[in-house]
């Protein structure tokens, strides 16, 4: 448990190093949120830190302070891997597994020599940190990372922007407090980062009402395209490749779609499935209300996982095939679904 390490950071941090911040492939606010966070902290204690996020990200996320100085490796993969290799210390914050960097950057990140340390509050993390900040209770990695300077003894330097980058994390991976991992003390750190300077209602304007006409449209396709399952509480939203070409779809611009699914009366269980004839895969976002857990789901069928209410997998079959197949599984749950 890293609090009872916190002296050997402490000590590990007193003079400056070289750090490299990794956030998850495909990041999201949280994991943007929170590198960038980090980074601003480390920055205020002399450190020579960066963030190198395994690919880009959405357009709604780039008004972050420090967004200038992020590196994507798989854009910037040789100046990314020297860092990596010289790296003193690397932080991975809001994923536990190296894959969940992508294949590409994970064959660097594994062999790297530099002490890791892992901030992150997904299930099941796998065994590489040095030091280990687990814990699936929490809100989201920002309340964490809050936790951390707090612990570090250093919660008088989070400042406006550091503010900024930690109450984007928390809103976003809390769907804006709404979520049961929010607790008194996500709203006492929140309170505390607006009393530092962090805008809500223009930082929630920054994340939220950026709509594009295009991204609206997509929107509306996904909607005609929900499918309900009633007798198993279930619906599942379908975009294929052609149809995100149709609407000039952009990075992040089916952010929440599943969202719509899990808000039908008497649901309990929504899916979405994209295709990306990119990557030859169909990606899926799974959500659920109450126990059932979309982790252990993702897990046990679809080579992915997160949390119980959230989750995401992947398919390498094509969307007929794959959307028969979650169908298919389904009955083997309805005990858990119907109750």
């Amino acid at each position: 448990m890293i609090k009872a390490q916190i002296s050997e950071i402490k000590a590990l941090l007193s003079a400056p190093k070289n750090i490299v911040i990794v956030p998850h492939r495909n990041p999201d606010g949280d994991a943007m949120g929170s590198t960038l966070a980090l980074y601003h902290y480390l920055k205020l204690n002399n450190h020579n830190a960066v963030v190198i996020a395994p690919n880009d990200y959405p357009d709604f996320l780039k008004w972050l302070p420090g967004d200038d100085t992020v590196l994507k490796f798989e854009t910037q993969l040789e100046e990314s891997s020297t860092l990596i290799n010289n790296a003193d210390i690397i932080f991975t914050l809001d994923f536990n597994a190296f894959h969940r960097a992508g294949n590409q950057m994970a064959h660097v990140l594994e062999p790297s020599t530099a002490i890791k340390i892992m901030i992150d509050h997904h299930q099941q993390p796998d065994d590489y940190a040095k030091y280990m900040y687990s814990d699936i209770s929490m809100s989201s990695t920002c309340e964490m990372v809050y936790n951390f300077i707090e612990m570090l003894g250093d919660d008088d330097k989070i400042n406006a922007t550091i503010a900024t980058c930690l109450y984007v994390g928390i809103m976003t991976d809390t769907g804006s407090f709404r979520f049961p991992a929010t607790t008194s003390r996500t709203h006492q750190v929140i309170g505390n980062l607006i009393e530092k300077g962090a805008e809500n209602s223009e930082i929630h304007n920054n994340i939220y009402d950026t709509n594009s006409y295009s991204r609206l449209q997509l929107l509306g396709r996904a909607m005609q395209n929900l499918k309900v399952i009633p007798e198993l509480r279930t619906a599942y939203i379908t975009l294929s490749q052609a149809e995100l070409d149709e609407f000039n779809f952009k990075k992040g611009d089916t952010e929440g779609f599943v969202n719509y699914a899990l808000s039908l009366k008497d649901i309990i269980f929504a899916a979405i499935f994209i295709e990306s004839q990119q990557d030859q895969i169909i990606k899926i976002s799974l959500r659920s209300k109450g126990e059932f857990s979309v982790n252990e789901f993702s897990r046990a069928h679809f080579h992915g996982g997160g949390h119980t209410n959230a989750a995401g997998g992947r398919s390498d079959d094509d969307m007929q095939t794959t959307i028969n197949k979650f169908i298919s599984i389904l009955p083997q749950y309805k005990q858990d679904l119907s109750q």
